[in-house]
């Protein structure tokens, strides 16, 4: 049931959701990259990705749910949350990487390979995710009213698919493209497959956020709609 502007509502679970959001995010995004993976596939064949990518997706689950529980407007001050931490994750991992190592520490290089990465890297990665995630919540948003409420899972998949779909065909360009670390020809094979991982697994945790959503949905007495909603991304009102 959605509240009068003037009656702010206390959730008793909220801030805990938000900080599982940011968690998820700071890690896929800082321990995830570090590693590339291989698996062979049964029908995609081998298949090269980023490690991160198996559980960045996890962070799309706490923005359905914070949409489809509080609404639009409160996923967006989380986002806004995973934005300032990824900034603050970013700036300190470069000043960690910049400063002299001692003499007797002799880790440096290690250190910059999981730790460090190019501007553009990091410019790309930040972009990505501000537009997907916002993408992402919009239309779970949109299509919450349009099926009234029904088939979650049509719109947790839907959303994910339209959000990873953009974060991915930002991400990697803008990361990659002329850069010499991924051949140019082979950047949208890396987008396609990285693209139906994350979808994958948004798709194989659906049960739990079935679960979860209706949870919080009974302990928080909210099941939000957006039909009044300012979708700007660049307020943080509620």
């Amino acid at each position: 049931m959605n509240q009068p502007a003037h009656q702010a509502r206390q959730y008793r679970y909220y801030e805990l959701v938000m900080s599982a959001f940011v968690t998820v995010l700071i890690c896929s995004n800082l321990i995830g990259p570090a590693k590339i993976a291989q698996i062979d596939l049964p029908l995609l064949g081998v298949v090269t990705f980023g490690a991160g990518a198996l559980f960045f997706p996890i962070s799309y689950v706490f923005g359905d749910i914070l949409t489809e529980v509080y609404g639009y407007a409160r996923a967006r001050k989380v986002i806004w949350a995973g934005f300032a931490g990824l900034a603050f994750a970013s700036f300190m991992a470069a000043v960690v990487v910049a400063l002299p190592p001692a003499p007797f520490w002799d880790h440096q290089g290690a250190y910059e390979i999981a730790f460090g990465s190019t501007w553009r890297i990091v410019l790309a990665s930040m972009f990505a995710y501000f537009c997907g995630e916002f993408v992402n919540s919009y239309v779970l948003a949109k299509m919450k009213i349009l099926t009234a409420g029904k088939w979650l899972w049509t719109r947790t998949i839907g959303s994910t698919i339209f959000g990873e779909a953009v974060d991915s065909a930002l991400f990697y360009p803008l990361a990659f493209y002329g850069a010499g670390i991924i051949p140019d020809d082979k950047l949208p094979v890396v987008m396609l497959a990285q693209f139906l991982i994350k979808v994958g697994v948004e798709v194989v945790f659906t049960p739990v956020t079935y679960v979860v959503v209706n949870a919080l949905k009974r302990a928080e007495h909210e099941d939000y709609y957006d039909r009044n909603t300012d979708f700007s991304p660049f307020t943080l009102k509620t």
